[in-house]
């Protein structure tokens, strides 16, 4: 049953350190191809696999979907090498609830009523939350999938073609209760899950990044559309620096060209560390003509895989 509207988990403050505080991009400084490749998401239903070099920005895209279409709290799953699908989906503590229905024997004798409800014990993890019933899709960011185990992304399959999964707990106990409250990744909000399944009514905005490390399965690649992320120009990394409330003086120092010209010379550099240099430039700490200005610059804009002399 959908909600008779959504209401979506404001912001924590995530999409405002991600993105700055407003949003700078004019129509220009935008990608086209970007643009037509998120909304071909959103029409066909399917994840968007955004490859690139590490911070060229691919997790942020996921945020300034959010922001552009008003869709809350990005919900975040950080993938390491221990994940997997089901701990995407839920979380089931079965000792807590063991322990529970102990205490809930002895107390039984005192002639105290009503058991602790298996809704207690299980937690929607991001995965699982972002396939709740909704009018409106929430977005979820698989962040680096590279690291994740091989059978990972054949497991993500079904869930992307079906959109919807079972809780095996909820199931069995729905004979004795048809429907269970579990509490969801969103601080504070719970969800009420009907015979232990959750079906998606709007597919959620899936923005899975990759850092090319590692080929993923033939049939996992048919399912998602794939984005090169591109790297920043000028006017866009000026935007950021915008974005970010930074002293507008400092685009005069000539350090967003000065740094457009190493990340080209050394193959590539997370667009952060240009926010680092114009931070300490404007931190009153060093000022550009400072005779240890340039050794400091260096060490930042050093290529992450360069040896140190």
């Amino acid at each position: 049953m959908l909600p008779e509207r959504d209401v979506f988990p404001p912001d924590d403050g995530e999409i405002e350190r991600k993105l700055g505080t407003e949003l700078s991009y004019s129509a220009r400084d935008v990608d086209p191809h970007e643009v037509e490749m998120v909304n071909a998401a959103l029409y066909l239903r399917r994840p968007l696999l955004v490859t690139g070099r590490p911070g060229s920005g691919k997790s942020s895209l996921a945020y300034r979907i959010s922001r552009e279409l008003g869709l809350g709290r990005v919900l975040r799953w950080a993938i390491t090498s221990q994940t997997t699908l089901k701990s995407g989906l839920y979380d089931y503590d079965a000792i807590g609830r063991v322990q529970a229905a102990a205490a809930w024997k002895e107390l039984a004798g005192t002639g105290a009523q009503g058991e602790v409800p298996i809704g207690e014990f299980v937690r929607l993890s991001e995965l699982g939350t972002a396939f709740l019933p909704r009018r409106l899709p929430r977005v979820l960011l698989v962040d680096e999938l590279d690291k994740s185990e091989s059978d990972l992304p054949h497991d993500l399959l079904g869930l992307f073609e079906d959109g919807e999964f079972v809780i095996p707990e909820l199931a069995r106990d729905a004979r004795r209760s048809t429907s269970a409250e579990v509490f969801t990744a969103d601080p504070g909000y719970t969800a009420e899950i009907r015979h232990g399944r959750v079906r998606c009514s709007a597919f959620p905005v899936v923005v899975i990044t990759s850092n090319g490390e590692r080929e993923f399965p033939p049939a996992f690649l048919r399912r998602c559309l794939r984005l090169e992320t591109r790297e920043p120009d000028a006017a866009q990394l000026a935007a950021m620096v915008a974005a970010h409330a930074l002293d507008p003086e400092h685009h005069r120092a000539g350090l967003i060209e000065a740094f457009v010209a190493r990340s080209a010379s050394v193959g590539g550099l997370p667009a952060d560390k240009l926010l680092d240099a114009i931070f300490l430039a404007t931190s009153g700490a060093y000022r550009p003509d400072d005779e240890a200005w340039p050794n400091l610059v260096d060490s930042l804009w050093r290529q992450l895989n360069q040896q140190v002399p």
